[in-house]
């Protein structure tokens, strides 16, 4: 079974978005989980409104989505836990695909996930087999819709709460070139744009990962994120003169 964990708060916009994309799933042995920080405007009644589908459900105050998934995992009850954004949406055929690839020997597994803008216009597609010599210098699999298993979480630990944008990233380095992986030659899904993902601020936290992991030397830490903060910066003066 997957755990499916949804971390919200103010999400009445996007979230039933989510919620319909799960609800149309062809493989249907799955939980949902949601995980809300005290949201202020109609999410709660929209979660209310959808118990269908919504197995269980936390209201508190949390520190983050990485302390909401967190806790979401400790409840949850899946041999594979997968976290998705609201706002986000999966094809029917998602956990479909996905199931024959859910074995023991594996503690991960991505797809592809499309890029779309806040109208769902299509952008781009992201997401590629998982390369250590790759992952050391960026986080290029499709984290969204990914699976994680129960028993990486069990020998190596839930999100470090001392990120706010890449535990998700800093969770696999953990693991170093010992994560057994798997990939999905599928897009499973779709996810708006924004956020604080592609930013000098999340270039810092991945550097931090990579140095306070062990699994990358601080001269390479150094170097890479030199060269990231170049891209990212030519990046903006590109954009601002298309503009």
């Amino acid at each position: 079974m997957i755990s499916v964990i949804i971390a919200t708060y103010n999400a009445q916009s996007c979230l039933q978005k989510t919620l319909d994309s799960l609800k149309s799933q062809t493989n249907k042995d799955f939980e949902l989980i949601i995980v809300d920080g005290k949201s202020k405007d109609e999410t709660i009644n929209i979660i209310k409104a959808n118990t269908d589908i919504v197995n269980k459900f936390i209201y508190e105050a949390d520190k983050g989505i990485y302390d909401a998934w967190n806790k979401g995992i400790k409840i949850s009850k899946g041999k594979w836990i997968c976290f998705i954004g609201a706002g986000d949406t999966l094809v029917p055929e998602a956990f479909e695909k996905y199931n024959n690839l859910q074995h023991d020997e594996y503690d991960y597994i991505s797809a592809k996930i499309n890029r779309i803008d806040e109208k769902g216009n299509y952008l781009s597609t992201i997401g590629r087999p998982w390369i250590w010599k790759e992952f050391i210098s960026a986080m290029l699999i499709a984290h969204v819709g990914s699976l994680h298993s129960r028993k990486m979480f069990n020998e190596i630990g839930y999100f470090d709460l001392n990120y706010k944008i890449s535990a998700d990233y800093e969770l696999l380095l953990r693991r170093g070139d010992q994560l057994k992986y798997a990939f999905l030659d599928f897009t499973i899904g779709s996810m708006p744009i924004g956020g604080a993902s592609y930013s000098i601020a999340s270039l810092k936290e991945a550097a931090k990962a990579k140095y306070f992991t062990g699994k990358v030397k601080l001269l390479n830490v150094v170097v890479i994120f030199l060269k990231q903060l170049f891209l990212f910066k030519t990046d903006i003066i590109r954009n601002k003169f298309k503009n």
